[in-house]
């Protein structure tokens, strides 16, 4: 029975990140609306489009590979991985053990990996602008994501998100410096990450100016539908890790009772919709920059998980 509870908690949550991904951004698409005075289409939006992708009809290039077709479904699945290992409204799960941070890492590398395979097969120009700036973008982002890493498991001790959510959520963190730069390196890597504005916009249709959306110019239906939904389920998992690591109040310890898994679900969805009011303020407020300042951009939070790296290192010396 115990076994049975295990992967039905599990499966709950792996479940729970699938259907609540396209809402969070169907979320944030309203707020942003409505800050601006508009009307905004219906939170569940999301959802409609990726119905509607997946009854049409796949259209592919003539020199297309079998990568190209792959890929979708590669990207797709190492994104569900990753957002469905990380802690959302309890630890200690079945799969926790393998819930590590550089796991997690390691699979968005290999989507991003493909996913600029894919945007150059073709040989269009623009799916090449696209992937040869997704590799820029990564270039920055991943050592800037490995260090903010590094600096939370020499506080945590650990790179597990079971460990560091439960040391975090103890008494003994405390304020440090360093957790409040990890935090906002964290922020900057997942806005570029995620082509959020200031890095690129995701309501744009000017091909010049696109990242992601140049790599994907050349899929269509049910393909497309997968690579919109991995988007989808990747804004959730920067969501869910910045919450697990920096804001992991109330979460259940595995073996609680359906009551507590109910009651953390529900901050954790609280979480969530204070996560995306914020996402959307700072893009309302704020202008998209420009590509080549993007390297700036992301070489300040490559130094300031470096900085607060060192910070713990010389505050331990002393």
């Amino acid at each position: 029975m115990v076994v049975i509870s295990d992967i039905m908690v599990q499966g709950a949550q792996m479940i729970l990140v699938l259907l609540l991904s396209p809402l969070l951004t169907g979320f944030v698409r309203k707020v942003k609306a409505r800050l601006l005075r508009r009307r905004g289409p219906s939170v569940v939006q999301p959802y409609r489009d990726l119905l509607r992708l997946l009854r049409k009809e796949v259209v592919l290039a003539d020199n297309a590979s079998w990568l190209f077709r792959i890929t979708p479904y590669m990207t797709f699945a190492a994104i569900w991985v990753g957002a469905a290992l990380v802690p959302t409204f309890a630890t200690g799960l079945l799969f926790n053990w393998t819930a590590d941070l550089i796991a997690i890492v390691a699979l968005l590398g290999t989507a991003r990996f493909f996913l600029a395979l894919a945007g150059m097969d073709v040989g269009t120009s623009f799916g090449g602008i696209g992937a040869s700036r997704e590799v820029m973008i990564a270039a920055f982002a991943e050592p800037a994501m490995l260090l903010m890493v590094f600096c939370v498991a020499l506080i945590a001790g650990s790179t597990q998100l079971t460990t560091v959510a439960t040391f975090m959520a103890s008494s003994e963190v405390g304020l440090r410096v360093s957790l409040g730069m990890a935090l906002i390196a964290l922020i900057m890597v997942a806005l570029a990450e995620n082509a959020r504005i200031p890095v690129d916009n995701p309501a744009t249709h000017l091909e010049l100016t696109m990242v992601h959306e140049a790599m994907v110019l050349e899929y269509s239906g049910r393909h497309l539908a997968m690579i919109e939904f991995g988007a989808f389920l990747k804004l959730l998992l920067y969501m869910s890790l910045i919450v697990c690591v920096f804001f992991p109040w109330q979460m259940t310890i595995f073996g609680a009772g359906p009551l507590h898994y109910i009651v953390s679900a529900a901050i954790y969805l609280l979480k969530l919709a204070v996560a995306a009011i914020l996402l959307a303020l700072f893009e309302t407020a704020t202008a998209k920059m420009r590509v080549f300042r993007v390297p700036q951009f992301l070489g300040a939070a490559l130094m300031l998980g470096l900085l607060g790296t060192l910070l713990l290192f010389v505050s331990r010396s002393l």
